[in-house]
């Protein structure tokens, strides 16, 4: 098969070299056609339309529900209000009220542990929280496309990306693979203060990678800080304990969260 489509593409091509042989105006008119087409994307800029929904659950009202939702999954009295499978949720168009930047680790599953369901979060997961590119860019389009007005970055205690990061810079090895290398490099800057004679609280360090992570996505894109200037979004940070099962926000909570009352 390979080489009958091999053989293919030649012919055509001989063909075409042929024409443009025999009509050198047609030759320049290709090229220019063809040249049109290559512009890359990253050229054909323009702006990202900025979607603005009246209904969209403001900042404040996103954080109580998914502290609401935390202490559903709690409750083990509380049957959860994750739905089944359903055509109609499943092919609504997205109006997710929050969007969720989590770890990879497979203990932290967002959607369960904040007891939500289809179309409810938008998810971005990826070891140690960190802040790539691809990253800003599922961010960014989730808040200018679909209204969303909050986002959570949250990490966890005992976060292996973290634990892995600080341990690389107390013996100054890090990972063979320049891949994971990827991950605690972007980590590292977030974290190296705390390490103090070959010491180091990596609870803290967990949380100061997550509010590196916050400030990143508040300064670090032009469509996410304006959105933010604009009181339009609002970048949480947050903590999932791995042995409680709670989350606690702490970092740009808006001060009007009204939080539960201890027991």
């Amino acid at each position: 098969m390979a080489g009958t489509l091999s053989e293919a593409c030649e012919d055509v091509n001989a063909r075409n070299l042929a024409d443009r042989k025999a009509s050198p105006d047609a030759t320049a008119a290709i090229e220019v056609t063809e040249a049109k087409k290559l512009v890359p994307v990253s050229a054909m800029r323009r702006p990202m339309p900025h979607l603005y929904d009246p209904d969209t659950l403001s900042p404040t009202d996103g954080v109580m529900r998914l502290m609401a939702g935390n202490r559903r999954f709690l409750d083990e009295s509380v049957p959860s209000s994750a739905r089944s499978f359903s055509r109609h949720h499943a092919t609504a168009p997205q109006r997710p009220f929050a969007i969720v930047l989590g770890c990879s680790d497979s203990r932290t599953p967002v959607e369960i542990l904040f007891d939500e369901g289809f179309g409810d979060l938008f998810v971005v997961r990826i070891a140690g929280n960190i802040v790539a590119p691809s990253v800003v860019g599922s961010i960014e389009f989730a808040a200018s496309q679909f209204g969303t007005r909050l986002v959570v970055v949250m990490g966890h205690t005992g976060c292996g990306a973290v634990t892995a990061t600080v341990k690389a810079i107390q013996s100054g090895l890090g990972s063979e693979s320049k891949n994971i290398r990827d991950i605690t490099d972007r980590i590292a800057p977030n974290v190296q203060h705390l390490v103090h004679d070959g010491k180091a609280d990596v609870r803290e360090a967990v949380r100061a990678n997550v509010r590196a992570s916050a400030h990143h996505l508040r300064h670090g894109s032009q469509i996410l800080e304006e959105l933010v200037l604009a009181g339009r979004l609002a970048v949480v940070g947050a903590e999932y304990d791995l042995e409680s099962g709670a989350v606690d926000f702490f970092d740009g909570v808006p001060e009007d969260v009204k939080r539960p009352h201890a027991p």
